[in-house]
């Protein structure tokens, strides 16, 4: 699977000079914060694939107007292809403001969502705007990450973290990349593209993916 993540800044490289090509061959968008909710539209109409999303801290306008035609996946798990992708947005609070949490608070909603995690076996990709304390973040309050993701990945040991919040043009020595265990954590600050080897989805699970389908569609 091929997937695109963008972060903090709109590409211009895809908005301003979109050609059709630069999205071919890619099967997932994930957002990971502090976007124009315009341009998230925008990759959701021209891209017929999913497009998720996380908040960013500077994403309270969501939660009047939410980006038409992508998916928020804060404080859930959503399963595509058999990846399983749980998402975890907002920064560390620093101010008053929506989608600032401190680490407890965090650490809360990691905990509401164990009860799922064990039902689909884990986690594949966690979805971040915050990155984790000590793997790119910053050594002010604003951008320090949270040192709570760690518990997400010892437990879970998921194979990609996709975060942003930290702009790589804010120093000449930061990195997109760190390795933490077996989790690759990536800073998706603009945009980068990813290739996640393809899950082969249990049979049970198929079924209950089937269902759900057959209810929304009222059959």
């Amino acid at each position: 699977m091929k997937i695109l993540a963008v972060a903090d800044e709109e590409s211009k490289y895809l908005w301003d000079y979109y050609e059709p090509e630069k999205l071919r061959g890619i099967d997932l968008i994930i957002g990971c914060g502090d976007l124009n909710r315009r341009y998230l539209e925008f990759l959701a109409t021209v891209a017929p694939i999913p497009v998720l999303y996380v908040h960013g801290n500077h994403d309270e306008s969501y939660d009047q107007e939410p980006p038409d035609g992508a998916l928020c996946i804060d404080d859930d798990i959503y399963c595509y292809k058999g990846i399983r992708i749980m998402g975890l947005g907002g920064s560390c609070r620093y101010r008053a403001g929506a989608w600032q949490f401190t680490e407890a608070e965090m650490k809360k909603r990691i905990r509401r969502l164990h009860g799922k995690l064990t039902r689909l076996g884990g986690v594949d990709i966690l979805v971040t705007h915050a990155p984790m304390h000590g793997y790119g973040d910053g050594s002010d309050l604003p951008h320090r990450g949270f040192t709570v993701f760690r518990e997400v990945l010892d437990t879970y040991k998921p194979e990609l973290m996709l975060h942003g919040h930290i702009h790589l043009n804010y120093g000449a020595n930061l990195q997109r990349e760190y390795q933490y265990g077996p989790t690759r954590i990536i800073n998706a600050y603009d945009r980068v593209v990813l290739e996640l080897a393809d899950r082969e989805i249990p049979l049970g699970r198929r079924e209950s993916f089937l269902q759900r389908w057959l209810n929304r569609a009222g059959r």
